[in-house]
């Protein structure tokens, strides 16, 4: 599965990784966060994305670009993941998207790649507030996602 992808900057010293959205719209700076949930001894990291504010090292979640590159956007993040996992073996990633919307396009492009995914990962969905292995056909509002 080779998707087109962009370039990807890991910043130093924190579980962030930017990259840059090009299209109609311009170049848009959007920024992927992993920050580790804070009970003591925990491998569980959020994963939060989206688009940089004004220079600062904030970003917003809720933001429409509307580049016409959703996929490769979500092809770069993946590939993110994979980045983070490399490096942090022992974690589990949770997201969830910041809209219904969202969250139900996450799962179609996870529904679409299931075969490679679940070839290397154990993913899991919440659905009617009970973790379960991911089943296609069910609408998920949040994911955990660890290496096998």
């Amino acid at each position: 599965m080779e998707l087109e992808r962009y370039k990807v900057k890991i910043r130093d010293e924190t579980h962030d990784y930017e990259f840059y959205s090009e299209g109609p719209k311009g170049v848009i700076k959007k920024i992927v966060r992993f920050k580790r949930y804070p009970e003591k001894g925990s491998k569980i990291y959020n994963l939060t994305f989206g688009d940089q504010v004004d220079g600062t090292d904030e970003f917003d979640v809720l933001t429409v670009s509307n580049n016409n590159d959703w996929q490769k956007i979500l092809a770069t993040v993946a590939e993110i993941i994979l980045l983070f996992i490399k490096e942090n073996p022992n974690a589990v990633i949770h997201t969830m998207g910041s809209t219904q919307a969202r969250t139900r396009l996450y799962q179609m492009c996870i529904t679409k790649y299931w075969e490679a995914i679940s070839c290397h990962f154990e993913m899991k969905g919440l659905y009617a507030d009970v973790w379960e292995f991911f089943k296609k056909g069910r609408n998920y509002t949040e994911f955990l996602l660890k290496r096998k």
